[in-house]
């Protein structure tokens, strides 16, 4: 079955109290737990801003070059995400939907190219 991400950008996020970030993050889990039952979650995680950024890397001269920065510029940061083993569009689209309602901020959602983990099939 294709791969797909769905993720947010932290910028996409609006001022949140700790209470409201509690919330969220109870029916976000809610969801996730429905997704590990039906068998389409591959990996998730969330909490990605620029302070768990363990470093930057660039190809100087053909050999990686490792900084503690500075980093890619960008107003974005990843926020989270989840990657789901789904058989088409519409349940990578229906699962994305799922997110952005309990959390209430918008989702995107990625289809990978090529086959995904070890032995995948290609996405059509």
């Amino acid at each position: 079955m294709p791969e797909y991400l769905i993720t947010f950008n932290d910028e996409w996020v609006p001022e949140h109290t700790p209470e409201q970030i509690r919330a969220k993050s109870v029916a976000s889990h809610a969801v996730m737990a429905e997704m590990l039952a039906e068998g389409v979650l591959i990996f998730s995680n969330g909490a990605l801003d620029r302070s768990t950024a363990v470093c930057s890397v660039e190809s100087v001269d053909g050999k990686p070059v490792f900084t503690d920065g500075p980093y890619v510029e960008t107003k974005e940061h990843l926020g989270g995400f989840a990657v789901v083993d789904v058989p088409d569009d519409e349940a990578a689209r229906y699962w994305a939907g799922r997110l952005a309602v309990v959390l209430d901020w918008p989702q995107e959602v990625h289809r990978f190219r090529g086959p995904g983990r070890a032995g995948g099939a290609a996405p059509r």
